[in-house]
């Protein structure tokens, strides 16, 4: 027997049976479809002949929803109640559709909302939870039209905003002093009792308590002394934290610890989370902390955890998933012609920390990149390799940006970026000089943009020495000359909370070598919070950061406690984000920033000024699909009995791929939490769930246009139509 058929046997309980009471109250006309429809089919089109007739009133809508018109345009066009009719047609067009659930380690998942309704309402079976009752619910008050969205105004963004705090906050300054203070005492009597010896951190002897105190602070700047002393089990967290964590909390920690999974925090990072927790900035550090201590869905999937992107299991010599064929399957990653990322064999291959919601976590449930530093020193062979992958770059035809990234690209020590970044600068020239041989339609994309993908400016901005910033200065002047235009770094904030007087340093002497700096964000429970991803907008703004994406969480069930509804992403970019939109008439303005990015922060607060603009919002809110590209254009076409919405989406179509997307069809997402879990999860941290209502009705979503200042420079000469290093059968 199909666990479907097992599942529609089993009773539903005595609080969905009350919330399908008030379903059909609520609804006399789907009332009646049910308890009229001898099976399931007769409810199936009873249902779809209501809305349908709702439908065709709205002919925009109607075309939207058969596919004949979509876009941004047409997408801005839908009126709310035009969402809702589009998901009930959607789930029933999709009805009985089987959906591999890596949520639940490959089961099927089976979507059929109405004959569900109709098992519970005939029988009062079908094992339909609670959440899934809500989310219809809803549904159907936003068709009858009685659930209206109510977008806030701008003052009402910026008040949500002003509940969070920046790191360069005086006060929170003082209190992450307090915590500093607290860290390196315990540092003090690690190496006064012997528990950790090094050559180069060490106390000589007959100095006293207060000299060596000076000497930690003075190691405090080093950024190798954190990596030295990052804490690698939950004891020693718990002790650097002031014992503050809770029995359940040490519980969790001791579980993933036996399961494997490994722990690496350095002092810097950790001396960012509160002990004691500021009267004006209670929750403000979430998002941080939500970084740094585990979950219980993340202990008990250790072990079973499957790629999310699927060009990241690839096979030597045969095309990875967007059907590149690469030089190594552990150097180089790509999905799209014009970019390919670069993990070099170095220390880079690790980072200042690892995140809870890591999409490399299963890599580490394999043994892999397990915070050995000593192990990633590069060997001999590493200048060899780096040779032929620059051979690989060198003889690609539409390839023209290359992210240096792992791991972390800032790890690598200077010696190791240096040997990069002139690797990168010799075959760019190479190539440059190639094409002086080719015809006029037959030249090679040559390299324009250079990106170093890097989470240590928020995890140890100390990195960012003199010594780091000249390298990147040399390398940007003469680079430059051989028609290289854009130098990025791409930096990883999640909270304002992160962005410290530490990190405003860094950030001035990157942006004085002349890289822009933009930011990833992803969009965490914590960090999805009203007016918090905003607020990180506006800090990274003040520093000369703009943003670049906010990625709704990948992965699985491993990533739960973190996964914010795609619903949440949609609301954010509409509600909140949108009172940063640039006007079109400064587009060719700002897409000159990368070219004066000595002035970032003058340009911006230019900017910012002219408009009026509380920040820029030049981020795009979108999911890594796990498959090629990333994309935001989705419709909810189906809903498990958990609630958990099953979203279709399409990809990015104002960007280039890879030819196998004209084969790869649409991509299905099932999502690991329902919209009632996820509010729920946000009522436990404090929050006014209310605020959040209209996330309900989020189910049809649009990917927003690359900002201009994202493009790549055009060419003065014609390159070719030509892919190589491309297989596709």
């Amino acid at each position: 027997m199909q666990k479907d058929d097992v599942l529609d046997k089993v009773a539903i309980t005595v609080k969905s049976h009350k919330l399908l009471k008030k379903l059909l109250k609520e609804n006399p006309k789907l009332d009646e479809i049910m308890r009229n429809s001898r099976n399931e089919t007769e409810a199936l089109v009873g249902v779809r002949n209501w809305v349908m007739q709702e439908l065709e009133a709205s002919p925009a809508a109607l075309t939207y929803y058969k596919n004949q018109h979509t876009g941004r345009v047409d997408f801005e066009a839908l009126k709310w109640r035009d969402y809702a009719a589009i998901r009930i047609l959607d789930y029933i067009d999709h009805a009985g559709m089987e959906f591999v659930d890596l949520n639940l380690r490959g089961e099927v998942a089976i979507s059929n909302p109405i004959k569900t309704i109709w098992m519970a309402v005939t029988h009062g079976t079908g094992g339909a939870k609670p959440y899934f009752f809500e989310d219809m619910l809803h549904l159907f008050r936003q068709f009858r039209g009685e659930e209206e969205p109510k977008p806030p105004i701008r003052e009402k963004v910026e008040e949500w905003m002003s509940r969070y705090v920046s790191g360069q906050d005086p006060r929170i300054v003082r209190l992450r002093e307090e915590n500093r203070e607290r860290i390196l005492e315990i540092i003090i009597k690690k190496i006064d009792s012997g528990k950790i010896k090094d050559a180069k951190f060490k106390f000589e002897p007959g100095m006293s308590h207060e000299q060596k105190f000076l000497r930690v602070l003075e190691w405090w700047n080093d950024w190798k002394f954190h990596l030295k002393f990052a804490v690698r089990n939950p004891d020693d967290l718990n002790e650097m934290l002031g014992h503050s964590l809770d029995p359940d909390t040490m519980k969790i920690l001791y579980d993933a610890q036996r399961a494997g999974i490994p722990f690496f925090v350095n002092p810097y990072y950790l001396s960012l989370l509160h002990v004691r927790v500021p009267y004006f900035a209670i929750g403000a550090d979430l998002a941080v902390r939500y970084y740094v201590v585990y979950s219980q869905q993340l202990v008990d999937e250790f072990g079973h955890i499957v790629a999310w992107e699927k060009e990241d299991v690839v096979e030597p010599g045969k095309p990875n998933a967007a059907g590149w064929l690469l030089p190594s399957q552990y150097n180089v990653h790509r999905r799209y012609p014009e970019v390919a990322i670069l993990i070099p064999d170095t220390m880079g291959r690790s980072c200042g920390g690892l995140c809870a919601p890591c999409q490399r976590m299963y890599e580490f449930q394999r043994g892999n990149l397990n915070f050995n530093l000593d192990k990633l020193k590069p060997g001999e062979t590493w200048s060899q390799k780096l040779a032929r992958l620059m051979e690989y770059f060198e003889k690609d035809a539409q390839l023209r940006d290359i992210l240096v990234t792992g791991g972390d690209a800032l790890m690598s020590s200077d010696k190791s970026m240096e040997q990069v970044l002139e690797a990168i600068y010799q075959m760019a020239l190479r190539k440059r000089e190639a094409n002086k041989k080719r015809k006029e339609g037959e030249k090679y994309a040559e390299l324009v943009r250079v990106r170093l993908g890097t989470r240590l400016l928020a995890y140890l901005p100390q990195r960012v020495t003199p010594e780091l910033t000249r390298i990147l200065a040399d390398f940007k002047k003469k680079a430059s000359k051989i028609g290289v235009k854009q130098f990025v770094i791409q930096t990883h904030f999640e909270s304002p909370m992160e962005v410290t007087p530490k990190v405003k340093e860094a950030v001035g002497r990157l942006i004085s070598a002349g890289w822009t700096m933009t930011n990833q964000c992803v969009f965490t429970t914590a960090a999805s919070r009203r007016g918090h991803t905003a607020k990180l907008r506006q800090v990274l703004n003040e520093v000369g950061i703009l943003p670049y994406y906010t990625f709704t969480v990948k992965g699985y069930m491993e990533n739960w406690f973190n996964f914010t509804p795609n619903a949440r992403a949609m609301q954010e970019q509409l509600e909140e984000k949108i009172f940063g939109q640039i006007p079109g008439k400064h587009h060719e303005t700002i897409k000159n920033f990368p070219l004066e990015a000595e002035t970032m922060v003058e340009n911006i607060e230019d900017m910012r000024r002219k408009e009026n603009l509380p920040f820029l919002a030049t981020d795009r809110n979108v999911l890594n699909l796990p498959s090629v590209g990333k994309s935001l254009t989705c419709r909810v076409i189906g809903i498990t009995r958990y609630g958990r919405r099953i979203l279709e989406f399409d990809h990015d179509g104002t960007r280039r791929h890879s030819p196998i997307i004209n084969k790869m069809g649409k991509v299905v997402i099932v999502e690991s939490k329902s919209i009632s879990e996820y509010l729920r999860q946000l009522e436990e941290i404090g929050e006014d769930i209310s605020e959040y209502q209209g996330v309900w009705g989020y189910s049809l979503g649009e990917t927003e246009p690359r900002m201009p200042i994202y493009e790549y420079p055009s060419y003065d000469f014609k390159t070719t139509e030509e892919f190589t290093n491309l297989e596709i059968n």
